[in-house]
This record gives structure tokens, C-alpha cells and sequence, in this order.
């Protein structure tokens, strides 16, 4: 089976190396020559781990291909996936014109049946918009060549994105017709040989189940910072609260840990967009509101617990940072925390010096030389005032306290993540901060 997908980003390239995994002939479609021609010597442009061994191996066993024609991608394809981008607009909506444009191209240069399915994060209503772009262009051509759109949402995490996608727990489709789904089941099928369906419903229901799921679980992390800071407040502890509801089998223990608010590239921008999407039909989804709401505070309050300890006397302090991208195994820095914190004490008169595995490189497209960039996680610590924990890297699970004493001027950790137990840094001599923990 021949297939294309045209965008590389994180989806694209994702989607595309897993189904070469499985043996399709894969030809991956990008306008960036310079992007092109590295994935071609094996330069992977994003992290991710287990991608760049599997880029490799397809592509020495052309089973996978990149290349900067659309129109040999479409030739030579029976799918074509579209994975470009859709920005956030000023408004929150998701930017179409990536989607439309290759929309037209497929229109202006296919010469035989074809299914495009849309892989991109898109609102409602987009395959309608496709389907008409595609026609639009077939129509200025003066011919008729039979095609079909179908919509298939991406439910990967970053970090942990080939194993989703080759192991998923579902696979969501939005079909019009029995071809389509056809189609689309066999070349999932090799995905679904552990038992886990491949849900066929309408367009509109699939893509409204990629906005559901992502807002549900923003939610989810949310509602579990509030009722962190009320913790706070009467003398609580979230993580005790966290295992007294993660036992119900009906809320489950994923996705409600607190800490300094959620970041990547999906969830806020995708709560945005279901959010611009209610009230183009004049609908207030006002828990989704309350959800973008209380994210946004929550990203300054390791910041605010830092200020309280220091007195509101911050300048001229070093402060030292571990992890920088929104979460672990990834270099995202999309909406991260850390970009917000660390902009709040600089504008204090902090000196930060920060520590990442991995997103260091990005960090520096954000900061310059606004802060510092340490070697190793201990190498920031020398002569810090205190250490916030940002990013839970596995790295930074069991520090060694005795070195960090000798390195530290004064011995406090704020925790964002509430790895630590409180009683052990305590035990050591360090002031300890937490999200909605007593200590």
C-alpha cells in the first residue's frame, strides 16, 4: 500500500514512520528543503524517543521516503494524510490555511481516486472545507476524479508517541462511505492485534473527539490544582487526597496529580479552540473557561511561593532551575511553565540558572542570554539561593543532598511537581515547598 503524508512535524513524522514500520510505502511531503534533505542524512528535527532509530531503518529500507513535491507524493499515493499545522489564531481558533492550501494542491494535481484523511488537530467542520477545496480546484481543471475525506485524530503523547501509536488504546475514524472505511481498517489493521478498536463514526464526531479528550484531561489537571491550593488552605495534602479518588475506578488514578499547570502544543491550544468553536454557535462551554483560567494562575504559583519565602525581596537572588520543556522526554517548550516562571524572576532581579537533558537548545531560542545554562543539574546549584524542580525529569527523582549542601548559599527547594517527600528533605536540612502539600 502506497500512502503520503504531507507535513514532518511531530504527527506527520510520527504517522508516517510507524506505518513504514509495518511495511507501507511511505513517501513524507514537506515545503522546508532544509528539513527534507536532514531527514534524509537521519537529522531527526524533533525529540521523541525510539524515533530517529526507526527513521533510519525505514528509510535505508525504502520503506520511507521525504521529498519537497506534493505532486509525487500524491501520484504515487492511494492515502494521502494531511499533517500541517493549525496555529492558534489571536481568537483561539485553530489556522486553517495550512490544511486548505494542501487541500487545493491535492485538487490541482491528482489524476486518479484518492482518500484524504485529516491528521491534524482541526474544529469541526473542517473535512467539509476540504472536501470543497479539493472539488473547487477539480472543477477550474474542467475534470472529474472520484475522492473521499475521512478524519482521523492523533491521540499521542509527547514523550511517549511511537509506542502510542504502534500500541494504541484506540483509533479513532470519521468516515463517510464503506470504501473509506475499508480503507482506512486495513491499513490500521496491523495497530489493532491486541484487541483495541478501531472506532468508526461520522467526520464531525471525530473530529470533535480529539478537542473532548484532550479538554477532559486539561480538566482533570485543573480541577486537581484548585483543589491543591484549598489543601493548602485547610491543612490538607493533595497527594493523600490524590489516592483516596484515584482509587474510584470511576475518576482513575491518570492525569490528577498537581502541580504548575499544563503546557505542550495540544492542550491549551485545543481547549482554546473548543472553546472559540462553542461560541461561533453562541454556546459557552464555562467549565472549559474556568479550566484555561485556572491553568493560567497556576503557572505563577511556585513563582508566588518564592517571593512569600524570600520576603517579597527578591533581587539580586540566584535561583536555579531543573527542567525547562512542559513535561519529561521532550524538548516542547510550546506554553511550558517554566517559560513563565523564569519570566517572572527575572523581572524581579533573579539570576537564573537553569538545567534541562534536553531542551536546553530551545530554551535559548526563548531566553538568549537572559539566564544561564548549566552543564549538569549540580553545576546550577553552586552559590543558588534555591532550587525549583520545574520539569519532573527521572534524572532529578534522588538528588544527592550532601553535594547540594555544599553547593547551595541557602537550602530551600520549591518543588512543582511533588516528587520529593517532604519529611526526607526536611530530614536534611532543607526548607521544603510543595503544591497543596502540608509541609
Amino acid at each position: 500500500m502506497n500512502i503520503s503524508i504531507v507535513g514532518t512535524g511531530y504527527v506527520g513524522l510520527v504517522t508516517g514512520t510507524c506505518f513504514a514500520e509495518t511495511g507501507v510505502n511511505v513517501t513524507c511531503v514537506d515545503i522546508d528543503e532544509k528539513k527534507i534533505n536532514r531527514l534524509k542524512e537521519g537529522i531527526i528535527p524533533i525529540y521523541e524517543p525510539g524515533l530517529e532509530t526507526m527513521v533510519i531503518n525505514n528509510f535505508t529500507k525504502n520503506r520511507l521516503w521525504f521529498s519537497t513535491d506534493i505532486k509525487e507524493g500524491i501520484d504515487l499515493s492511494e492515502v494521502i494524510f494531511i499533517a500541517v499545522g493549525t496555529p492558534p489564531g489571536e481568537d483561539g481558533s485553530a489556522d486553517l490555511k495550512y490544511v486548505l492550501e494542501v487541500a487545493r494542491q491535492i485538487g490541482r494535481n491528482m489524476n486518479n481516486y484518492v482518500l484524504v484523511v485529516t491528521k491534524s488537530t482541526v474544529p469541526i467542520g473542517t473535512s467539509v472545507k476540504v472536501k470543497a477545496a479539493i472539488q473547487e480546484e477539480l472543477e477550474k481543471r474542467g475534470v472529474e476524479i472520484p475522492f473521499d475525506v475521512a478524519s482521523n485524530p492523533e491521540f499521542l503523547k509527547e514523550g511517549n508517541a511511537v509506542e502510542d501509536f504502534l500500541k494504541p488504546d484506540r483509533i479513532v475514524v470519521g468516515v463517510e462511505n464503506e470504501r473509506t472505511e475499508k480503507l482506512m481498517r486495513k491499513l490500521y489493521n496491523p495497530f489493532v492485534l491486541n484487541g483495541h478498536p478501531i472506532l468508526f463514526m461520522d467526520i464531525p464526531s471525530a473530529e470533535l473527539t480529539k478537542y473532548a479528550a484532550n479538554s477532559m484531561l486539561a480538566t482533570k489537571i485543573s480541577f486537581m490544582n484548585d483543589i491543591a491550593n484549598l489543601c493548602e488552605l485547610v491543612g490538607a495534602d493533595i497527594n493523600m487526597v490524590r489516592k483516596g479518588i484515584g482509587t474510584d475506578t470511576r475518576i482513575g488514578n491518570k492525569f490528577i496529580y498537581a502541580g504548575i499547570g499544563y503546557g505542550g502544543s495540544c492542550f491549551p491550544k485545543d481547549v482554546k479552540a473548543l472553546i472559540k468553536t462553542a461560541d461561533d454557535y453562541r454556546f459557552s462551554l464555562r467549565l472549559l473557561k474556568a479550566v484555561e483560567e485556572i491553568n493560567h494562575d497556576q503557572k505563577t504559583v511556585l513563582f508566588d511561593k518564592v517571593n512569600a519565602h524570600f520576603n517579597r525581596n527578591l533581587q539580586g537572588k540566584n535561583i536555579a532551575v531543573w527542567g525547562l520543556a512542559f513535561k519529561p522526554n521532550t524538548d516542547d517548550m510550546r506554553e511550558a511553565p517554566a517559560v513563565v516562571i523564569i519570566n517572572r524572576l527575572l523581572e524581579a532581579g533573579v539570576n537564573v540558572k537553569a538545567y534541562d537533558p534536553i531542551a536546553a537548545d530551545e530554551a535559548k531560542k526563548i531566553f538568549a542570554d537572559k539566564i544561564e545554562f548549566g552543564k549538569d543539574p549540580y553545576d546550577v546549584l553552586i552559590e543558588a539561593d534555591a532550587l525549583l524542580l520545574v520539569t519532573e525529569w527521572t534524572e532529578f527523582r534522588m538528588p544527592n543532598f550532601k553535594v547540594m549542601e555544599k553547593l547551595m548559599r541557602e537550602k530551600v527547594i520549591f518543588d512543582g511537581r511533588n516528587i520529593y517527600d517532604p519529611a526526607e528533605i526536611i530530614e536534611n536540612g532543607f526548607a521544603y515547598y510543595g503544591i497543596g502539600r502540608k509541609f
